[in-house]
Order: C-alpha cells, then sequence, then structure tokens
C-alpha cells in the first residue's frame, strides 16, 4: 500500500470553535434534576428543572445566570394571564410538565399560576417561553455542533505524497477507553416509546437485557440487542433512514438535518407559504399532513413543481408514504418538522 493512500485512511480531527466560556451568552445544561428557576438571582422559587433541559444563557449577575427557558405545553393546562407581562399563566393543579417539543423531553415542573409568553400553537400544544434565574453551579456549557467534526485527510486537501505531522515525543496518543453503557434490565414487562411521551415503539419482556445511553428527567434511553427473521426486516434505498419519529427529530434538530428519511403520512391539504412560515421558501407549495404514523403531529412537507399534479390527485386523509430530505427539524413558530419531497406513493 503507498504512503499517501494509508494517509487518507487515517482520520484527521478538526477543532473549528471553541466551547464558551461560563457566563457567554449561549446554550446551556441543567445538569441537576430538580434544579430552581428563580424569579430573580437569590429571589423567589418559581420551577423545577429536569436534569438535562437545554435553556439559554444571558447576563450573569454573581455566582446566577439569567436564562431563557423555553418548550411547549398542553394547550388545555393554559390560560389567560392575569398578569399583563405574561400571555399565558398555568391552570392545571397541582403542577403541568413543559417539554421541549411537542411530545418531547421533560424541561421543567411548572406549578399553578405559572406565568408564560406564548411564542406559537400546534394543534393541541403551545409554544411558550419565561426569563428567569439558574444558579451557574447547576449550568454547563452545551458546545456547538459544528465545534469539531471528523474527516478523512482526502476531505481536508491532503494530496498524494503529503504526510501529516506525527506524534510529539513522550505524548501518549492512545485513546481513552470508551465508557462503557451500564446494563439494566426491565423489572416488569414495559412499554417502549420511540421517545419521552412519543408514540410506543412495542414493548419490552421483564428480564429483557438492555443498556442505558442516557437520561432525561424521568425516562432513560436504552439500547437492545438481539435478533430477528432476515425476512421481516423492511429495507430501504442506500442513504434512506426508516424508523426516525418527527420527536426525535424536534428533539435533535440540527443532527437530523440533511437526512433522507422514509415516512408515511396522512395528507390533509395542500397550502401555500406565507410570514408564518419562515422555514418554507416564500410562496412555496407545501403539504401540510400528520406524522409520521402513529404520530398525530404536523409535519410540512415541501413539493417541487413536477411532483404537484400527484399532490394535488391525492385524496383528504388519504395514507401517503414519501420519501423527503430534512429541511428543518423543528420549525420556528410551530415546532413542525419541515422537510423537501424527494418521492411519493400512496399507501394502503
Amino acid at each position: 500500500m503507498q504512503v499517501s493512500q494509508i494517509v487518507r485512511a487515517l482520520p484527521v480531527v478538526l477543532c473549528l470553535a471553541a466551547p464558551p466560556p461560563l457566563g457567554a451568552q449561549g446554550r446551556y445544561r441543567v445538569t441537576n434534576d430538580g434544579e430552581w428557576f428563580y424569579q430573580e438571582a437569590s429571589g423567589r422559587r418559581l420551577a423545577r428543572l429536569a436534569r438535562g433541559a437545554i435553556v439559554n444563557g444571558g447576563v450573569t449577575r454573581g455566582d446566577w445566570m439569567q436564562v431563557t427557558l423555553e418548550g411547549w405545553i398542553f394547550a388545555t393546562s393554559v390560560g389567560p394571564s392575569p398578569r399583563p407581562e405574561f400571555d399565558l399563566a398555568v391552570t392545571k393543579a397541582p403542577e403541568e410538565n413543559l417539554r421541549s417539543s411537542a411530545g418531547g423531553a421533560l424541561v421543567a415542573r411548572l406549578a399553578e399560576g405559572f406565568g408564560l409568553k406564548k411564542v406559537g400553537q400546534d394543534d393541541r400544544w403551545v409554544h411558550v417561553t419565561r426569563d428567569g434565574w439558574v444558579s451557574t453551579t447547576a449550568l454547563t456549557v452545551v458546545p456547538d455542533v459544528n465545534a469539531t467534526r471528523t474527516a478523512s485527510a482526502e476531505d481536508t486537501g491532503a494530496t498524494q505524497g503529503v504526510l501529516t505531522p506525527g506524534p510529539r515525543p513522550g505524548v501518549d496518543t492512545t485513546p481513552p477507553a470508551a465508557p462503557t453503557s451500564p446494563r439494566a434490565q426491565p423489572a416488569r414487562p414495559t412499554t417502549l416509546y420511540r421517545a419521552p411521551d412519543g408514540p410506543e415503539a412495542g414493548s419490552v419482556t421483564a428480564e429483557t437485557p438492555l443498556r442505558v445511553l442516557g437520561r432525561t428527567g424521568d425516562w432513560a434511553r436504552v439500547q437492545i440487542e438481539g435478533w430477528v427473521k432476515a425476512t421481516d426486516l423492511q429495507t430501504a434505498p442506500p442513504g434512506v433512514a426508516l424508523g426516525v419519529s418527527a420527536a426525535e427529530l424536534r428533539a435533535e434538530p440540527q443532527r437530523y438535518a440533511g437526512q433522507v428519511l422514509r415516512w408515511t403520512l396522512q395528507y390533509i391539504a395542500v397550502q401555500k407559504a406565507d410570514d408564518l412560515r419562515p422555514d418554507i421558501p416564500t410562496g412555496a407549495t407545501y403539504v401540510l399532513a400528520r406524522g409520521p404514523l402513529p404520530e398525530r403531529g404536523f409535519v410540512y412537507v415541501i413539493i417541487p413543481d413536477g411532483k404537484l399534479a400527484a399532490v394535488q390527485a391525492l385524496a383528504p386523509l388519504a395514507n401517503i408514504q414519501v420519501t423527503a430530505r430534512v429541511r428543518q427539524g423543528r420549525s420556528r413558530y410551530l415546532g413542525n418538522p419541515v422537510v423537501d419531497l424527494i418521492s411519493l406513493e400512496t399507501s394502503p
């Protein structure tokens, strides 16, 4: 094998940006479950935050940071606020959950009377925000997703016969061993969900071996390893992802941007983009659909001119199978996924 071929096979890590220091404006993760959200620094306690919740940081005052709490709450659990500085107040007693997206991960538990500002609404869910203060000891910086990326030497413009610098003498370059995910097993038969409070994905029998990959609030993300008959598997063309839920897109929109998915949707109507849909090009034609089934949230599917006739021939509430590329995992105002249609066919 030539030296240049070896070089192309070596991974290169490009550090493009360092995470901001604690106290700079940016996104922060709550590290303590049940951490208090305060009205003012050292002031009145208002709500309890879930471990893993993401907040937008602002100014600091000593050991305190002003943050913006953002999330989604059931429309039936809020009503008009008696205070002019808020649009809504929590009406459910004694408290209601605030989630990262419609049916997404837990962000906070809000007590009855908690004031909120309304950003938008999607069917049964309302998008809301609230400013407050959190102790900096309970926050950690969320690195920019573009801060680091792994590429091949060919990606960085390496040419044949050019070698990358080797390690300095005396420096240990052996990567640390990857931490082992803790093992667990259900104490009883339990339901497996696609996302926290999302659609059901199946059931797990008692004592099924699991690996715990992470936790958020009252939920644990698990991995199951086993075997199925190959003839029972649905296959997709290369580069097309199956089994990705809309709840996953809303929870991690940047992770799925640009990916090609195959979804079964329920067609509702053809519409034209307006100012309330800034994630869709102005004047573009899109389909309002529910799904991916069995989820009941909304999805926006942008239609190219060549596919418009086929879409207009669909009957309302028809089930359709689409292959589409993710444009936005969560739209700006309503939090709905936005995808570009690649192909379409009707489903029974």
